[in-house]
């Protein structure tokens, strides 16, 4: 197995996260798993890319906390190598809520991790990667979702506006720092099978809009680590401030 830069994932003890953290330690990079709670789910992740011969430790982290991004990229570097590139994946949708019930706490929660800490792990990346500041260059892929352009109506229209601030963050990150060495891209997932939805109080979620699917069914986790992995790689070379849905049409 080739050596390749180690890689910070947010966000990475279940679900997308776990998904691209195991994809990406198969290609031969060390992998930092990040986890606000999910201890024992994050170790498990570990586990698994170890004893498939790959390099990977856990950190935890909330990436609503500033401190906390910061301690992430100290911590992960001095475990497992520079940094090579960040998977900012950490995303939490809040309740279920229509507009007209939504709660300032609910969207400072939600804001906090999805908008302030992308950015600031992006900024935590970029002192590290860009050329200018004596970096080798990466790569940075931002998780965005199908809902920044469907909107959540009914759902979440709160998450739904932070990832429609992701991708916009991402076209203009990757033209800020593509002289640096940097690329920037998000991979835009649709209806995809993890409990993402049950944690938020629709575990009939999946079931009920698959249908509406032109591919006629939900996505897995591992079908947005394909993604993820493929503009990490050489392969993407010549890409950068793209938005790739991985959404069967949806």
């Amino acid at each position: 197995m080739d050596t390749k830069p180690m890689i910070v994932v947010t966000g990475a003890s279940r679900g997308i996260g776990a998904a691209v953290c195991r994809k990406l330690a198969r290609a031969g990079h060390p992998v930092a798993v990040n986890y606000a709670t999910s201890h024992d789910a994050a170790e498990r992740v570990v586990a698994e890319i170890l004893a498939a011969g790959g390099r990977a430790a856990a950190f935890p982290g909330d990436m609503g906390r500033e401190a906390d991004i910061v301690g992430l990229f100290t911590a992960a570097e001095a475990a497992l190598g520079p940094l090579g590139g960040l998977v900012n994946n950490a995303g939490i949708t809040g309740p279920l809520s229509r507009v007209a019930d939504i709660t300032p706490a609910i969207l400072e929660r939600v804001l906090a991790v999805n908008v302030t800490g992308c950015f600031l792990a992006a900024r935590e990346a970029i002192r590290r990667l860009s050329t200018k500041m004596g970096g080798n260059g990466g790569v940075i892929v931002n998780i965005a979702s199908r809902a920044a352009g469907l909107g959540g109506a009914g759902e979440w229209v709160h998450y739904a506006a932070s990832k429609g601030a992701v991708e916009t963050f991402t076209i203009g990150l990757a033209r800020e720092v593509a002289g640096e060495g940097i690329r920037v891209n998000a991979v835009s997932p649709g209806l995809i099978d993890t409990d993402i939805h049950a944690s938020a109080g629709a575990p009939d979620r999946v079931a009920r809009l698959a249908a509406g699917v032109p591919l006629g069914r939900a996505g897995s986790a591992d079908e947005v680590a394909d993604a993820v992995q493929f503009l990490m790689s050489d392969q993407a070379a010549y890409i950068t401030g793209a938005i790739l849905p991985v959404s069967g049409g949806r």
